[in-house]
């Protein structure tokens, strides 16, 4: 959690010295009223002891005396409101560092994630992020405030309440008891921790875990409801929450104690200072001041101790969180810009050089030396089963990932010298999963793109074959979350416009067109054809009728090319890719397409 601390900047510095020097003025008005109350009390048994041997108090004596009581008495109040004051006043700035601290330190955390490449995100998972960057951060905002408001004054409190006792007249005989009351009070705090502690970070585990098991359940609902498995997505989630439930009772039990067994001893302390000093007072009745002083003292001394522990019990916590949030920072991205310096009179070209890649800790390559060239204006389709890699070898032309062995060229230039914003501003991408965002459909296409007009916007609508149902709702229409009000086929032509609206070099479509009936595939593909020429088309399909026509097809088996060529090659030389056209589409049909 320390190496946080560079995220404080001066303003919260300043802050923080503010509110630690209100801190000191609390702590000092507190711990000057003792020695008011026992001049007070000293100048009231002065008048008793005169009453005593002179069987009335002269009056001069006795106006000093009183004037005295009063005088001490006001320094108390004064002292009272400037503790209320200090306290107040220390409270606000400790709340508003941790507040900003918080929003520093949540903006980091965002921007670092933006950052990372799929295989960090991955690593971390989305449920543990989301974790990380709200309740982890709110961990470390809580001790942020106690720290403030508590590290500084609860030290000051012990050490000068110890002081200041053992200063007081008789005090040696009292001081048995607060070295006990400490000691029981050591004992305690040593007890608790040595049990809750390690709960703290399963406690963040097993929070990542019940977001996770929420997460999942949220995004599938459809899913869930259609296959009857609410029950069972009931019993998961009850698994998780009663796991962390468990957990949370266990720590909160045992945290419990800490209130009465400090009252406990404070009381005991309370008690045994009187019992003790009432023996004193009794042998000489001017030491009733110090032993009231002396009580007071100590009770500052155990509420020092008192605070430290509080302070204890959010600390570990905070650590916990704190290092949860450090891994994400520190995090070192494996991918990284390019020098950016990229000049090239090519355009949407694409090479690869006998490219394998393998995802981190896998013991076999998913995209095993492939080697392909694709130039300007061309199509190239890549066609396999599920799992034979055709995903990932579009990862690696986005740079999603980085390749394990040999090359991936764009224009002529290794993706590796490109800035990432460069590169990725060549390349309009359709995930295979429609991703929309809530908002409106204008707001979706023109996202990562500025300074679109309508004009541009229905362009790419008509390409897509998105402009009819558009239409009906129009271009303001709005759009929930995942773009849930509308259906497959509608999301995938949106997710196709908004690539198209930004102007690529290069368009990537991950089968990008499954969720589309044949005749909307075709009309589609064409409006392609003719409406962007010069455009780099890479399609990866499961439809045969999809990449038949294209320029160049490549066949994937278990991330091995087992084919490359045109259709009608592949369909004769091609075994795999004979066997997948075979099963969509009959003899005859694949002849009469030609």
């Amino acid at each position: 959690m320390v190496k946080l601390l560079k995220y404080f900047n001066k303003s919260l510095i300043l802050y923080t010295i503010i509110a630690i020097v209100f801190v000191a003025l609390q702590v000092i008005c507190d711990l000057s009223m003792p020695d008011r109350l026992q001049v007070a009390i000293t100048e009231a048994s002065k008048i008793s002891q005169i009453r005593e041997q002179l069987g009335y108090v002269p009056e001069v004596e006795y106006n000093a005396a009183v004037s005295a009581i009063w005088q001490n008495c006001l320094y108390m109040v004064l002292l009272s409101l400037g503790s209320v004051l200090s306290t107040i006043i220390t409270c606000f700035f400790a709340a508003k560092v941790a507040s900003s601290y918080s929003y520093i330190l949540r903006n980091e955390v965002y921007k670092k994630v933006e950052s990372l490449s799929i295989e960090e995100i991955d690593k971390f998972s989305t449920s543990s992020l989301i974790t990380r960057s709200t309740n982890d951060i709110t961990q470390v905002q809580m001790t942020v405030v106690m720290a403030i408001r508590m590290a500084f004054a609860a030290p000051i409190y012990a050490i000068y309440g110890i002081i200041k006792a053992l200063q007081i007249e008789g005090a040696h005989s009292l001081s048995i008891i607060t070295i006990i009351a400490i000691v029981a009070l050591v004992l305690l705090v040593v007890t608790v921790f040595s049990i809750v502690l390690p709960k703290f970070k399963k406690i963040q585990a097993l929070t990542d875990r019940l977001n996770l098991v929420t997460r999942e359940n949220l995004t599938g609902i459809r899913v869930v409801r259609a296959s009857n498995a609410i029950a069972f997505e009931e019993e998961k989630f009850k698994k998780a929450n009663d796991d962390i439930t468990k957990n949370n009772i266990f720590v909160n039990r045992v945290l419990s104690l800490f209130q009465p067994g400090m009252q406990i001893i404070m009381n005991f302390t309370s008690l045994a200072i009187l019992w003790v000093g009432a023996y004193l007072i009794f042998d000489n009745p001017l030491v009733l001041n110090s032993v009231f002083t002396f009580q007071q003292y100590t009770m500052f001394i155990v509420m020092g101790f008192m605070q430290l522990t509080m302070i204890m019990i959010m600390i570990p916590r905070g650590v916990v969180s704190g290092n949860r949030i450090n891994e994400v920072l520190s995090s070192v991205n494996k991918i990284h810009d390019g020098k950016g310096e990229v000049n090239t009179s090519l355009q949407g070209v694409v090479e690869f050089k006998n490219v394998s890649f393998a995802y981190d800790g896998a013991s076999e390559n998913v995209v095993d030396n492939v080697s392909f060239k694709i130039n300007k204006g061309e199509t190239l389709a890549i066609i396999g089963g599920t799992g034979a890699g055709k995903t990932s070898l579009i990862n690696l032309i986005c740079r999603f990932y980085d390749v394990t062995e040999g090359e991936v060229l764009v224009d002529g230039v290794n993706v590796k010298d490109y800035k990432e914003e460069d590169l990725r501003n060549k390349i309009g991408y359709v995930p295979q999963k429609n991703i929309l965002f809530r908002g409106t459909i204008r707001s979706n296409l023109a996202f990562g793109k500025e300074n679109l007009t309508d004009e541009d916007i229905n362009k790419a609508l008509i390409i897509s074959q998105a402009k009819d149902f558009v239409d009906e709702v129009s271009l303001d229409g709005k759009v929930s979350q995942g773009g849930t009000n509308f259906s497959g086929g509608q999301k995938q032509r949106l997710c196709i416009a908004r690539a198209i609206v930004k102007n690529p070099e290069i368009l990537i479509f991950d089968d990008s067109f499954s969720a589309l009936d044949f005749k909307t595939d075709q009309k589609l593909r064409e409006a392609l054809n003719k409406e962007i020429n010069g455009v780099t088309n890479i399609i990866v399909a499961q439809r045969i009728g999809t990449i038949m026509h294209a320029d160049l097809i490549i066949v994937l088996d278990n991330g091995k090319v087992a084919g490359i060529g045109k259709h009608q090659d592949l369909i004769k030389n091609c075994d795999v890719y004979k066997e997948i056209a075979y099963s969509q589409l009959s003899k005859e049909e694949l002849e009469n397409a030609w």
